[in-house]
Protein backbone atom coordinates (compact mmCIF):
# COMPACT_ATOMS: atom_id res chain seq x y z
CA UNK A 1 0.00 0.00 0.00
CA UNK A 2 1.52 3.39 -0.92
CA UNK A 3 1.24 6.25 1.60
CA UNK A 4 0.43 9.22 0.04
CA UNK A 5 2.87 11.82 0.63
CA UNK A 6 2.10 14.95 2.50
CA UNK A 7 1.92 18.34 0.84
CA UNK A 8 5.19 19.55 2.86
CA UNK A 9 7.88 16.96 1.65
CA UNK A 10 9.17 16.62 -1.67
CA UNK A 11 8.57 14.48 -4.17
CA UNK A 12 11.36 12.10 -4.35
CA UNK A 13 10.70 11.23 -8.03
CA UNK A 14 11.94 13.59 -10.53
CA UNK A 15 9.44 15.15 -12.36
CA UNK A 16 9.20 14.54 -16.31
CA UNK A 17 9.82 17.46 -18.43
CA UNK A 18 7.35 18.70 -20.94
CA UNK A 19 8.08 18.35 -24.77
CA UNK A 20 10.52 21.67 -25.98
CA UNK A 21 9.42 24.71 -27.52
CA UNK A 22 9.20 24.77 -31.18
CA UNK A 23 12.75 27.02 -30.69
CA UNK A 24 14.13 24.79 -28.56
CA UNK A 25 13.18 21.75 -30.74
CA UNK A 26 14.54 23.82 -34.03
CA UNK A 27 17.83 24.09 -32.19
CA UNK A 28 18.14 20.49 -30.99
CA UNK A 29 17.34 19.04 -34.77
CA UNK A 30 19.98 21.76 -35.89
CA UNK A 31 22.78 20.70 -33.64
CA UNK A 32 21.92 16.99 -35.32
CA UNK A 33 21.84 17.92 -38.73
CA UNK A 34 24.58 20.12 -39.51
CA UNK A 35 27.21 17.53 -37.98
CA UNK A 36 26.05 14.57 -39.77
CA UNK A 37 25.32 16.59 -42.96
CA UNK A 38 28.87 17.76 -42.73
CA UNK A 39 30.75 14.48 -41.75
CA UNK A 40 29.08 12.66 -44.44
CA UNK A 41 29.40 15.14 -47.25
CA UNK A 42 33.60 15.02 -46.11
CA UNK A 43 33.31 11.09 -46.19
CA UNK A 44 31.42 10.91 -49.18
CA UNK A 45 33.02 13.83 -51.02
CA UNK A 46 34.94 11.93 -53.58
CA UNK A 47 31.78 9.55 -54.69
CA UNK A 48 28.88 12.37 -54.18
CA UNK A 49 31.10 14.92 -56.86
CA UNK A 50 30.12 13.34 -59.91
CA UNK A 51 26.29 13.71 -59.50
CA UNK A 52 23.87 16.04 -59.99
CA UNK A 53 22.87 18.63 -56.92
CA UNK A 54 19.23 16.97 -56.71
CA UNK A 55 20.24 13.35 -56.81
CA UNK A 56 23.49 14.17 -54.33
CA UNK A 57 21.08 16.06 -51.60
CA UNK A 58 18.92 13.02 -52.60
CA UNK A 59 21.68 10.61 -51.18
CA UNK A 60 22.42 13.48 -48.39
CA UNK A 61 19.18 13.08 -46.68
CA UNK A 62 18.50 9.39 -46.93
CA UNK A 63 21.52 8.62 -45.16
CA UNK A 64 21.04 11.31 -42.81
CA UNK A 65 17.66 11.28 -42.08
CA UNK A 66 17.69 7.90 -40.31
CA UNK A 67 20.94 9.11 -38.72
CA UNK A 68 18.88 11.78 -36.99
CA UNK A 69 15.99 10.65 -36.26
CA UNK A 70 16.77 7.47 -34.59
CA UNK A 71 20.40 8.12 -33.34
CA UNK A 72 21.05 10.98 -32.60
CA UNK A 73 17.73 12.80 -31.36
CA UNK A 74 16.58 10.59 -28.72
CA UNK A 75 19.93 10.70 -27.22
CA UNK A 76 19.86 14.81 -27.41
CA UNK A 77 16.05 14.34 -26.17
CA UNK A 78 17.60 12.30 -23.21
CA UNK A 79 20.60 15.10 -22.43
CA UNK A 80 17.58 17.55 -22.44
CA UNK A 81 15.53 16.28 -20.20
CA UNK A 82 18.45 15.38 -17.87
CA UNK A 83 19.31 18.83 -17.86
CA UNK A 84 15.86 20.37 -17.21
CA UNK A 85 15.22 18.09 -13.98
CA UNK A 86 18.60 18.55 -12.97
CA UNK A 87 17.61 22.67 -13.40
CA UNK A 88 14.52 21.75 -11.82
CA UNK A 89 15.13 20.81 -8.79
CA UNK A 90 17.50 24.10 -7.92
Amino acid sequence: MMVPNPANEPATHPTRPGPPSKHALALMIWLCVFPTLTVINLALADWLRPMSPVLRTFVLATVAVPIVIYGLMPQLHKARAQVTVRLSRR
